[in-house]
């Protein structure tokens, strides 16, 4: 069996999870390949569920099912990014429709808050006809920033990916339905989840570990002091990744994230000049 097939039958095997998983692939001898006598090498605590797995008989109709929905992305695979390979915590798989040679490009990741405004937008408008020519834009479609990055990226005619917190076959929020599908037909969405997995508030942190893997750079435009930008921007910090923020108004709740991080030595994103001479 390929160690690709194996890894979709330990996401795909009940009681299982990343641990587990990681626990299990560090174990083999061969990554290439994997047969029952590998697992019968496996310590007692791990080596009943991957034999499980291994052996369930209802796992090659979902695996056939699950290639016709999306294409599947193993850590072993050439198209799986080099940049994402580096950080705490890799996903084992991605589960992705659209143009999966964006992965191997530089990458720009913009965040912030879903009450994000006009201010968010008019500089994207300012930056995104040069910034979208030099890079791929990543964010998370949510509401606010993170629809405004995709949607200027592609209004400039650049590329775009989405990496959402749910699994690829639901639209979520669901008026950036159309949105999803249009980053699907010029861009790229992606998800660590396997495709019928619905949203739920924990799996929106656990992308942005994936939102800042993927990325060269980050910027940071609105978001309140707890915003879940910051955890994407500490993640990207943690993998010495470049991070920009948005200077704003001392006085306006969503300028206390980006001013904050400024204060902890993000650099204050003033205008492209600035970006373009402190990318490293």
């Amino acid at each position: 069996m390929t160690i690709n097939e194996f890894l979709l039958r330990l996401k795909l095997e009940r009681g299982i999870g990343y641990q587990k998983s990681l626990a299990i692939l560090t174990k083999l001898t061969s990554l290439s390949a994997v047969n029952l006598a590998d697992l019968e090498t496996l310590p007692e605590q791990i080596k009943e569920l991957a034999i499980k797995a291994y052996s369930n008989p209802k796992h090659p109709h979902t695996i056939d099912l699950l290639t016709k929905q999306c294409k599947i992305i193993s850590f072993f695979d050439k198209e799986y990014p080099d940049k994402l390979r580096q950080i705490y915590r890799p996903p084992l798989l991605l589960f992705a429709k659209g143009d999966v040679s964006l992965l191997k490009k530089p990458i720009t990741t913009i965040v912030g808050a879903r009450q994000a405004g006009s201010y968010t937008q008019q500089a994207l408008d300012a930056w995104m006809p040069r910034l979208s020519q030099d890079y791929v834009i990543a964010s998370g479609l949510a509401k606010g920033a993170d629809r405004f990055a995709h949607e200027t990226a592609l209004k400039y005619h650049g590329k775009t990916i989405a990496v959402v917190g749910n699994g690829l076959n639901h639209f979520y929020p669901k008026e950036n339905q159309l949105l999803q599908l249009e980053i699907i037909k010029h861009g790229l969405l992606i998800s660590e989840y396997l495709p019928d997995t619905p949203p739920r508030p924990f799996r929106f942190p656990e992308r942005n570990r994936i939102l800042a893997g993927l990325s060269d750079n980050v910027i940071v435009t609105e978001a309140k002091s707890e915003s879940g930008s910051l955890i994407t921007a500490n993640y990207a910090l943690y993998e010495n990744r470049n991070i920009f923020a948005l200077p704003g108004s001392v006085f306006s709740p969503l300028s206390q994230g980006p001013n904050e991080l400024i204060k902890a030595g993000a650099c204050p994103l003033l205008d492209l000049e600035t970006f373009y001479d402190n990318i490293h």
